[in-house]
C-alpha cells in the first residue's frame, strides 16, 4: 500500500463504496474471498489491505483502485470520523485516561464537530504551554506513536495472522500443540530458507541471514536452546514472509520489529488451537498465560504477549502487559485498558520505576517469589487485576506482568487472591522515584548502576537511524566471509 495513504481514511473510503452499493460486510467478503471481521478491521482502519486485495475490492465495488486510495475522505462525515479517531490515538489525550469514543451512527455531526473543535483547540493551548519543556528523543516518540497504534487495534494484527496460518498450512502443521524442528524446517524451506547452526556467530546479533546464499544461521543449541531458537528464526522469517524492505526510519525499524515478532508469535502458538484454549479456559474462569506457555512450549514473555494479541479481539477482554526489573523499571509495556502506567516528562515508559505497591515490586516480598504471583490494585483510574512471573531466564530478576480490569478478574485463574493493595498516585521520571521513599538524604551519596534499554542504540549523533542498529556490522562481514567458503 503507498505510503501516502492513511487506513482510516482508506477503511472510510472502502466502508462509503460498500454502502453505495448496497452490501453488506459479509456479502463483500464472499465476492472477494475474505471474512467479513477482516474487512471490519480495514473500514476502522486498524489494518491495511494487501496489494493482491485492492483490485478484488474495487471490481467488487464497481469502482477503481484509485478511487479508493483517493487520500481526502469521502464525505464530511467521513472527515470528521478519522479525525476523532486519530486524536484519540496521541499520547496527550490518552493521558486523560477517557473511555475509547467510537464514532457510532447515534453520535450525531453536529456532536462529532464539537469534539474535534475543542480538541483543536486544547492541543493549541496545550502546545502553547509547553512550548519551552525540552524535545522527546527521536526514538521514544516512535516508540510511543507505536504502542499507541498497537493500542488502537487492541494488539492484534489479523493480516499477519493471516500469512501466519498460510505458512502453517504449508508446512502442514497438524492444528494443534508446538511447532515441531521439522515443521520449522519445513516452514522455512517454503519461505526459501535454510537455517544452519554455527559456532561463530557475532556476539552483536542474534542471527545472520546470507541472502544470496538463503541461509539463516543461528548459534549452536549449547548457546541457543531449540525453544529460544525457533523464535529467533521465526522473527527472521518474518521479515521476508511480510515483504520488509531496509527501514529508512526509526519508525520503519520498530514497527518491522514488532511485526516480525508477531509473527513468530502467531506461529508458535497457532491462532485458532490458541483462541480455542482461552475460550474455554474463560468459560471455567481459569485463563492463564502460563497454559499457553504449556501447550505450545513458548517462553512466559510470548505466552503473556500471545494473550493480550488474542483478548481483546476474541474474548473482549482489555489487558495490559508490562515487564519489568527487579527495581520496577519498566523495560516493554503496552495497554488498552486505561492501567495508570507511570510516565516519564516526556511520555514514555521505557526506565520508569512502578511503584513499590505494584505487583512487579510485591512479588520479591512474597514468600515464594517463584511462584505465580496474583494482586488486585486500586488506582485513582480504577482497580485492576494482574498476575506477575519472575523471568528466571533472564538476569536480574525480571518480571512480566498481564492484567485487565478488575470486572473481568473473575475470568482468570488466581482471580480468587485476598491480596488487595492500594497504590499511592504516581508520578514518575526515567530511571527515578514515583514519589515514594523519604526526602533526599543529604549524608549519602548513591551512584545509580548502568542500565540498557532497547531503544539505547538505535539513533547516530545526529539522531538519524543508525545503521544496522546495535550491530557491529564488520563482525557480521568477516562471519559471511568465513562461511561462504564452506561447502553448505
Amino acid at each position: 500500500m503507498p505510503e501516502a495513504v492513511d487506513p482510516l481514511v482508506f477503511g472510510r473510503r472502502l466502508r462509503h463504496e460498500r454502502r453505495r452499493r448496497g452490501l453488506t460486510l459479509a456479502e463483500l467478503g464472499e465476492l472477494v474471498g475474505r471474512p467479513a471481521p477482516y474487512l471490519s478491521q480495514l473500514e476502522n482502519g486498524r489494518i491495511e489491505p494487501r496489494l493482491s486485495l485492492l483490485g478484488d475490492l474495487a471490481d467488487a465495488l464497481g469502482t477503481t483502485t484509485a478511487r479508493l486510495l483517493d487520500s481526502e475522505p469521502p464525505t464530511r462525515r467521513a472527515q470528521l470520523e478519522v479525525r476523532l479517531a486519530r486524536m484519540q490515538q496521541t499520547d496527550a489525550y490518552r493521558e486523560l485516561r477517557l473511555p475509547e469514543l467510537k464514532a457510532t451512527a447515534r453520535l450525531p455531526d453536529a456532536a462529532l464537530e464539537h469534539l474535534v473543535a475543542l480538541h483543536n483547540a486544547w492541543r493549541t493551548s496545550t502546545e502553547g504551554r509547553s512550548a519551552g519543556t525540552p524535545a522527546v528523543d527521536p526514538v521514544r516518540r516512535a516508540n510511543m506513536a507505536l504502542r499507541a497504534q498497537m493500542r488502537a487495534r487492541g494488539n492484534y494484527y489479523g493480516e499477519i495472522e493471516e500469512v501466519a496460518n498460510a505458512a502453517l498450512r504449508a508446512a502442514s502443521y497438524p492444528g494443534t500443540g508446538p511447532i515441531s524442528e521439522r515443521i520449522l524446517l519445513d516452514l522455512a524451506a517454503h519461505l526459501g530458507y535454510r537455517i544452519d547452526r554455527v559456532r561463530d556467530i557475532p556476539r552483536s546479533t542474534r542471527s545472520v541471514t546470507d541472502l544470496r546464499r538463503r541461509v539463516i544461521y543461528i548459534p549452536q543449541r549449547d548457546e541457543l536452546p531449540t525453544r529460544a531458537a525457533r523464535s529467533v528464526v521465526l522473527s527472521t522469517l518474518g521479515h521476508f514472509a511480510l515483504d520488509h524492505s531496509d527501514p529508512e526510519t526509526i519508525e520503519d525499524y520498530l514497527r518491522q520489529r514488532v511485526e516480525s515478532n508477531y509473527f513468530a508469535g502467531a506461529v508458535l502458538a497457532p491462532e485458532s488451537p490458541a483462541v480455542s484454549l482461552l475460550q474455554e479456559a474463560a468459560g471455567e474462569g481459569d485463563i492463564a498465560a502460563q497454559d499457553l506457555k504449556d501447550v505450545f512450549s513458548v517462553s512466559y514473555e510470548m505466552a503473556a504477549h500471545r494473550l493480550t494479541n488474542l483478548a481483546t479481539e476474541h474474548l473482549g477482554i482489555r489487558m495490559h502487559f508490562m515487564r519489568a526489573d527487579e527495581e520496577g523499571l519498566i523495560s516493554k509495556a503496552y495497554e488498552n485498558d486505561n492501567v495508570p502506567f507511570p510516565t516519564a516528562p516526556d511520555g514514555s515508559l521505557e526506565g520508569v520505576r512502578v511503584p513499590n505497591s505494584w505487583a512487579p515490586r510485591q512479588v520479591f516480598h512474597s514468600a515464594d517469589t517463584y511462584a505465580t504471583y496474583a494482586q488486585y490494585t486500586e488506582t485513582d483510574a480504577g482497580d485492576y487485576f494482574c498476575v506477575t512471573q519472575v523471568d528466571t531466564t533472564r538476569d536480574h530478576g525480571h518480571t512480566v506482568t498481564v492484567g485487565t480490569t478488575a470486572d473481568h478478574a473473575g475470568r482468570f485463574r488466581g482471580s480468587e487472591t485476598a491480596r488487595r493493595i492500594v497504590a499511592p498516585q504516581a508520578t514518575a521520571s526515567a530511571g527515578g522515584g514515583t514519589g515514594e521513599g523519604p526526602a533526599r538524604d543529604r549524608r549519602v551519596w548513591a551512584s545509580a548502576r548502568d542500565r540498557e534499554f532497547v531503544l539505547g542504540p538505535l539513533t547516530s549523533p545526529d539522531g538519524a537511524l543508525a545503521p544496522s542498529p546495535g550491530v557491529s556490522m564488520s563482525e557480521v562481514h568477516a562471519f559471511l566471509d568465513r562461511h561462504r567458503g564452506d561447502p553448505g
